[in-house]
This record gives C-alpha cells, structure tokens and sequence, in this order.
C-alpha cells in the first residue's frame, strides 16, 4: 500500500530458518529498494531465536555510520518465502524490506498498482544445444595470452 507521503508499505512474517512455521506477523513495513537489507526489530529476532552472525556497517542517508547485528531468517510476504539476511534493528531504526529480501521473494513494486506483484521470469544461464548424447556442453576458448593463474607472476616477483 502507498501511504499518503508516497511510501510502499506492506505486511511480512518473519521466522527462525529451523521453525518456519513460528511466525511473527509485522505490519506497516516500509519496502526500500534503496536498502539492501532487511531491517527488522532485535527483540523480535531474539524473540525467535535468531541470532547473530556478525556485525555490519551501514551509511545512512544523511551520511551516520552505523554498526548492526545481522543474521539470516525466513522471510514470508504473501504466498511467498525466502531466507534472507536481515539486520537487528534497534528501538529507533526504521522496519524495511529491502532489496534483498525483494529478490528472493521474487517481487518488485508496482506503483501504478501500489502493490508488490511477481517480477517475472528469474534470469537463467543459457542452455547449449545439446550433443549426441542429448547433453548441453560448453567449450572455454582462450588466446596465447590468456593467464589462467595470473598470481604466479606476483608471487614470482615477490621472491
């Protein structure tokens, strides 16, 4: 939904990876192409027992750094799930979905619709065409030139 200021916002649940099914429901989450992250609370993580894998720097927009807990989560929106990466959110740090988040779940806004809707057909390598054996196969062609171990001539001259 498109509130009054322009900003999407949607419902997401969110659960610890081994319980999919312990779901906490959040509201009025702002969806933020321009975050890459997801940003949900600590207490609601630590709640689920999510828990920390490092800790992260994030520039804001009015140019603070940040450092932030993140760790990784089920992420549910609609009939539509995906583990992701999300980041501890403090008391005063805004709930977003971010870009992230929206890839996975294969989604992306449609303003004119004010809604998240399919982003289509996910990107997939090319198929060859196949040999006599019915199987794809692929053949890497390089110049006399081409280095496959480029670091030898490094560590060669660090000697």
């Amino acid at each position: 939904m498109l509130d009054d200021m322009g900003i999407f916002r949607t419902t997401v649940a969110i659960s610890a990876l081994s319980a999919p099914d312990d779901r906490r429901v959040l509201s009025d989450v702002m969806v933020d192409t321009g975050s890459e992250y997801n940003w949900i609370p600590a207490t609601t993580l630590r709640e689920l027992g999510i828990a920390p894998v490092r800790v992260d720097r994030f520039e804001t927009a009015d140019g603070r750094v940040l450092e932030r807990e993140v760790g990784f989560a089920m992420l549910f929106v609609g009939e539509r799930a995906t583990a992701t990466i999300v980041v501890f959110a403090g008391t005063d740090d805004l709930v977003l979905l971010g870009a992230i988040g929206l890839e996975g779940l294969n989604l992306r806004v449609d303003l004119a619709r004010k809604e998240l809707v399919p982003a289509g057909p996910v990107p997939a390598a090319a198929m060859f065409a196949p040999n006599d054996y019915g199987i794809g196969r692929c053949s890497l062609r390089f110049d006399s030139s081409f280095d496959p171990l480029p670091w030898r001539s490094v560590a060669t001259s660090l000697r």
